[in-house]
């Protein structure tokens, strides 16, 4: 990425002219930035939109269909890294699996993973924090969404979905063969789609950010969310929830979080909380589920989350 820090630098202090300032640093920031997250989000959508043409919903629906506990939750996570998910799919989705004849806690296993671990993440966590952190968070996202789907699994709450689900008959569509040709024209107009969709979000996000980096002295996050604060966690979690976004928007201003002193596990937390346990999904969802198990799923997530940030907190800083 050497190219694009010299194009930001020429921009800010050559084409701009401008003294190497605190204000420089933001626009130089929010420029490096900008360009490095666009340009990774486009390749890793155009792969992972080569990958959904052969694995649609209607395909997870059938390969999930049946699976049991345990080899069913993995492969439901999995399966919810490259499947499409967002709030407004959530209950025909939910039918359908339901209709599939997929066990409630191999359903709960995807719609976590799907949110949690999706392409949009993936590119911005490897343009901004590089590849290890990336790995990290997407075994730590699959790892709670297989945990929490056994977790639900087992407490046997089928009598907590709404009797009209597992009545409900969806139109099945049918599967088209494509050729390659077809398959790279559906990538390009994903990725022209899908980078449209966020880049207001990765434009705000990366301005905040910027901001953050700019102004927001060295440390000052340190004893309020480092490492040495055992609340730092569990507060990260329960700010996140209701500070519904998306990941494009959310993981620019993390990244300047902790770069001002924010430790790594309290990041994730509050990361995991703000993409995957919206107030708005658990909103879609009560259509198709009861309060209490919408509050089991809440709480399950919170608690993994919460975990999750105080064990990273505790072995990396």
């Amino acid at each position: 990425m050497g190219l694009l820090e010299d194009f930001a630098g020429w921009i800010v202090y050559g084409l701009l002219s401008m003294p190497h300032d605190g204000a420089a640093e933001v626009i130089n920031y929010f420029i490096y930035d900008t360009l490095k997250v666009f340009i990774l989000l486009a390749v890793m959508v155009f792969l992972v939109s080569i990958i959904r043409t052969f694995v649609t919903p209607e395909k997870v629906r059938k390969w999930l269909g049946g699976r049991r506990e345990g080899a069913g939750n993995v492969l439901a996570a999995l399966l919810g890294v490259p499947t499409p998910f967002c709030s407004c799919s959530a209950v025909p989705l939910f039918i359908g699996f339901l209709e599939a004849g997929v066990p409630l806690g191999i359903t709960f296993s995807f719609l976590i993973a799907s949110p949690l671990v999706n392409e949009v993440a993936i590119a911005l966590l490897w343009g901004l924090f590089g590849w290890q952190v990336t790995a990290l968070y997407i075994g730590t996202g699959l790892l709670i969404a297989i945990i929490a789907g056994i977790t639900i699994g087992r407490l046997g709450l089928e009598s907590q979905v709404e009797k009209f689900a597992y009545e409900m008959t969806l139109v099945k569509k049918k599967e088209k063969n494509r050729s390659w040709r077809q398959r790279i024209g559906f990538a390009k107009q994903q990725t022209l789609q899908i980078t449209a969709a966020v880049g207001p979000y990765i434009i705000l996000g990366v301005a905040i950010g910027a901001l953050v980096h700019g102004l927001v002295p060295v440390g000052f996050l340190a004893e309020i969310a480092g490492r040495s604060n055992p609340f730092a966690v569990p507060i990260a979690v329960l700010i996140g929830v209701p500070l519904y976004s998306n990941a494009a928007g959310t993981i620019p201003i993390i990244q300047a979080l902790m770069e001002k002193g924010m430790a790594m596990g309290t990041a994730l937390a509050l990361m995991m909380s703000i993409t995957a346990l919206s107030l708005p999904e658990m909103i879609i969802l009560r259509k198709v589920l009861k309060p209490k198990l919408i509050a089991v799923f809440a709480l399950i997530l919170a608690a993994a989350f919460t975990f999750t940030g105080l064990l990273f907190n505790a072995v990396l800083g």
